[in-house]
């Protein structure tokens, strides 16, 4: 049975962008989501490229429960446990990796997982899931490539990952089969950097 993760998938369109964060340190997570959380973007995705990853979930959802925190680059099982038992509240992966779909959806977590060609899309509709990730989206032909998907697949919604920035954000956005975008750009070292990049994407995403 399809599992019903309507009101996360909303959360996540309202907000448009979804910061995607390489974690070096632990003590980095509560203030950097803080920063995103003032600058308007109450979601964030936390990759699992460094050992913080879980940690940096668990801190995130234990003192800054405002912010909707994912698992972003989840590739194995070992990570996608970690990823749910940190509490992730959706889970990313670059690829579709059937075993660690059914794993994360077992937990009744809402799994995104990252889609290049249509018969990776088939085989995601196929286990329930009608919101993906394309990627890496720029590579694959950007929004000309959303446009070409959504004729034969207009169930389906994409987070469109890799190779967005403030400047492209806006045309992704503008495209009815685009529920967010994920990128980087946002995510500095200065917060008060992060804070104002985060409010800059709020006002492109609303102009």
């Amino acid at each position: 049975m399809t599992q019903d993760f309507s009101k996360l998938y909303d959360a996540i369109g309202k907000a448009g962008v979804i910061p995607v964060i390489k974690l070096e340190r632990v003590e980095d997570a509560v203030p950097l989501a803080r920063a995103l959380l003032e600058g308007g973007i109450p979601v964030a995705e936390v990759t699992f490229r460094t050992e913080a990853a879980a940690d940096g979930i668990a801190a995130i959802r234990r003192e800054v429960p405002q912010v909707l925190v994912g698992a972003g680059t989840v590739l194995a099982s070992q990570q996608a446990q970690a990823a749910i038992d940190a509490g992730a509240q959706f889970v990313v992966a670059p690829g579709s990796n059937g075993s660690v779909i059914d794993q994360v959806l077992a937990a009744s977590i809402p799994m995104i997982p990252g889609v290049a060609t249509p018969t990776e899309i088939e085989a995601a509709l196929e286990k329930g899931l009608q919101v993906l990730k394309l990627f890496p989206a720029q590579v694959l032909g950007g929004v000309a490539m959303l446009k070409a998907l959504a004729g034969p697949y207009p169930q389906v919604k994409f987070i469109p990952t890799g190779g967005i920035n403030e400047a492209n954000m806006k045309e992704y956005l503008q495209q009815k089969n685009v529920l967010a975008v994920g990128g980087s750009w946002m995510v500095q070292a200065d917060l008060d950097e992060v804070r104002r990049l985060c409010r800059q994407a709020c006002d492109n995403k609303r102009s």
